[in-house]
C-alpha cells in the first residue's frame, strides 16, 4: 500500500452512493470485496485488521496486530506531525460491554498519535450494538445510524475545529455521512473531513472483444 492517500474525486465519487461534491474523503488503498487476502496487498490489510474478537487467543490474532500497526504507519507518514487535527473514530458495530466490542480503530489512532500532541476522541457512540455492516446483507441508511448514534458530550469541549473521521474501509459512504452529520450539529463551524485506509473499488473485468 501506498505511504501517502488520495482524494475522493469527480471519478471515484460515483463509486460510493452516500456521498456528494461537498464531501471531502481521503484512502490509503483499494479495497476489492469478494476477494482475499492474496488478491492485493490492501485486501490483505484489511481482512486482517477486520479479524473479529472471537480470534483472540488464536494464532490468527498476530495478523490482526501486526495489521493495526501497519495502517497506523501508513496514516502517520501521510498526517504531518504537528497538524491540529482531532481524530474520531466512526464507532464499530457493537457497544462497550459487548463480547464483540472492536476498538481496533481506537487502537489504529492511539498508534498514529504516539509522541505526537494530537486530539483523539469518541465523540460518536452507538446506543446499541448491531451487525456489521461487511457481514449483513442489508445495509443501513445514514438516517439509521444517525438514530442509534449519540454524541459524547463530556468529551465535546474544546470544540475542535478541524475533525478528521475515521473508518477502515470507505464503501458507500453511509457512516461517514451518519458520523458527519452527528458532529455537524453539535460543532456546526468545524471542518470535517473523512480518513479511510482503503475505498471499496469496483473489480475489473477483462473484456472479450471477440465476443462483442
Amino acid at each position: 500500500m501506498a505511504k501517502r492517500v488520495l482524494k475522493i474525486d469527480a471519478l471515484t465519487l460515483p463509486d460510493h452512493h452516500y456521498l456528494d461534491a461537498q464531501d471531502i474523503c481521503y484512502y490509503a488503498g483499494e479495497y476489492t470485496a469478494g476477494e482475499g487476502h492474496a488478491y492485493s496487498e490492501t485486501n490483505q490489510l484489511i481482512l486482517n485488521f477486520k479479524k473479529s474478537m472471537d480470534k483472540r487467543g488464536t494464532a490468527q490474532w498476530q495478523y490482526k496486530e501486526r495489521a493495526i500497526l501497519q495502517a497506523a504507519a501508513i496514516f502517520r507518514a501521510a498526517i504531518k506531525a504537528d497538524a491540529e487535527i482531532t481524530f474520531v473514530p466512526i464507532p464499530p458495530s457493537k457497544v462497550k460491554n459487548d463480547p464483540l466490542y472492536d476498538d481496533r480503530m481506537l487502537q489504529l489512532l492511539q498508534a498514529v498519535c504516539k509522541g505526537r500532541h494530537t486530539d483523539i476522541r469518541e465523540l460518536v457512540v452507538q446506543r446499541e450494538s448491531s451487525a456489521a455492516a461487511h457481514l449483513s446483507d442489508t445495509r443501513p441508511t445514514p438516517d439509521e445510524l444517525v438514530a442509534n448514534y449519540q454524541l459524547d458530550e463530556s468529551l465535546a469541549e474544546p470544540a475542535p475545529q478541524t475533525i478528521f473521521v475515521v473508518d477502515d474501509v470507505l464503501t458507500t459512504g453511509c457512516h461517514f455521512k451518519a458520523v458527519k452529520q452527528v458532529l455537524g450539529r453539535r460543532f456546526p463551524e468545524a471542518r470535517i473531513v473523512g480518513l479511510f485506509l482503503a475505498r471499496r473499488a469496483p473489480k475489473s473485468v477483462d473484456l472479450d472483444f471477440d465476443s462483442i
